[in-house]
């Protein structure tokens, strides 16, 4: 069994935010063995697979534009 491995298995992951996807999902990487997990619809940490990996990638894609179009939408608001 790898060192890291067993540091994880004994002490409990370590992990780290990694990436904000949207306000309410995120992925994090534990420090020492690298295990990836994100937020599931329902709150939870799950394991990142690639088919999440794809879906917050789209919903990632999806929240910056949404976020992008209401931010020029209120810019050009007010300037009236």
């Amino acid at each position: 069994m790898a060192p890291i491995k067993l540091y994880c298995d004994f002490f409990g992951h370590n992990y780290k935010l990694t990436k904000h996807v949207t306000k309410h999902v995120k992925e994090y990487t534990c420090k020492h063995c690298k295990k990836q997990l994100t937020t599931s619809s329902n709150g939870e940490l799950i394991e990142l697979t690639p088919t999440y990996k794809d879906i917050n990638f789209v919903l990632e894609r999806i929240y910056n534009n949404r976020r992008l179009r209401l931010k020029q939408k209120t810019l050009s608001s007010s300037i009236y």
